[in-house]
């Protein structure tokens, strides 16, 4: 029952008019929505709104889609794909020194109303003062994504650009990121992302397979029928329907990129997808439930005015 209410919201969601873009390299044939303040298929101000994956296909097996119960473009989590989220600390930036009814920003997202409560809300969605200026390229095997965003009060500035492309001839995704400070203040800010793996919609339990090129522990403690092993994450049973979750934070990982290397593996299709990347981790956590599994792979970044940093993510599909 549950599958096949996924199913009517995936439906649902897809007769619904959003700006989108599809490209293929002959091996890979995937869908991305595109920002859009007023249309867009993702409006909440949680994650960054390039580079959202609706779906991605390669020999037969999909490994992105729809996971969650319930559907609103304004829902934190209403969201697909490899999606990224950046965080200063345990907030956003400039959100502690702005004072109630100031702006703050979600990298990502843009310029967002600071409301009454002090803490900050990860989930919450906020004002949109400025989503920024994006705009978009697309390719028959790419798209290219750049956001302009200035907040004068704060003197946060940044030019952010997301390259998403499928590599020739072969079952490649990377995805190409620089982050510009163009402001007076320096950024400083992690970003991890969350991987919203539900490769061929195959229930997260032990046919799962979560692997690592390090011995893994446990750095806050597992809740829920998962843990780690060795250098894998093992679930104990299958996840039930009733919300059951797994989350905690994993150690172990060493100081340069070599360690940002994780396998998933569907064992009863032989579906799987090695993500790497090319900066040394900060931190990892692990959630998932039901309908999705999400290794979140975070490194930190400090960018003075005037400089630029970048990042790569490679996405390699196999099938065997």
């Amino acid at each position: 029952m549950r599958s096949l209410c996924l199913l009517m919201l995936s439906l649902t969601a897809q007769a619904a008019e959003f700006p989108e873009a599809s490209i293929s390299n002959g091996q890979i044939q995937a869908k991305l929505y595109l920002p859009n303040a007023e249309t867009g298929y993702y409006r909440a101000t949680r994650f960054d709104w390039s580079g959202v994956v609706a779906s991605l296909v390669y020999k037969g097996h999909n490994y992105f889609g729809v996971w969650f119960p319930k559907y609103d473009p304004k829902l934190h989590d209403s969201i697909s794909g490899p999606v990224e989220e950046f965080r200063t600390g345990d907030s956003a930036l400039g959100y502690m020194d702005a004072k109630t009814g100031g702006t703050f920003i979600r990298i990502g997202v843009g310029v967002l109303r600071k409301p009454t409560e002090e803490k900050f809300q990860q989930f919450k969605t906020y004002e949109i003062v400025d989503p920024g200026k994006w705009t978009v390229k697309t390719g028959k095997d790419s798209v290219t994504f750049t956001q302009t965003l200035r907040d004068p009060s704060s003197g946060y500035a940044y030019l952010y650009k997301k390259t998403v492309r499928l590599a020739k001839g072969s079952p490649h995704m990377v995805i190409e990121h620089s982050l510009k400070n163009t402001g007076t203040k320096t950024i400083e800010t992690n970003v991890y992302s969350h991987n919203f793996y539900v490769i061929d919609g195959t229930p997260s339990g032990p046919e799962m397979h979560v692997k690592f090129p390090f011995e893994l522990k446990a750095s806050v403690p597992f809740r829920g029928p998962a843990g780690p092993v060795g250098k894998e994450m093992v679930y104990q049973q299958e996840l039930r329907a009733d919300g059951t979750s797994v989350y905690g934070e994993l150690a172990g990982f060493g100081d340069s990129s070599k360690d940002f290397d994780i396998t998933v593996e569907n064992g009863k299709t032989g579906a799987g997808v090695r993500l790497t990347g090319d900066r040394p981790l900060s931190r990892v956590v692990f959630w998932s439930i039901r309908t999705v599994l999400s290794p979140e792979p975070y490194i930190d970044m400090r960018i003075e005015p005037g400089k630029e940093s970048h990042w790569t993510l490679n996405y390699e599909f196999y099938a065997k």
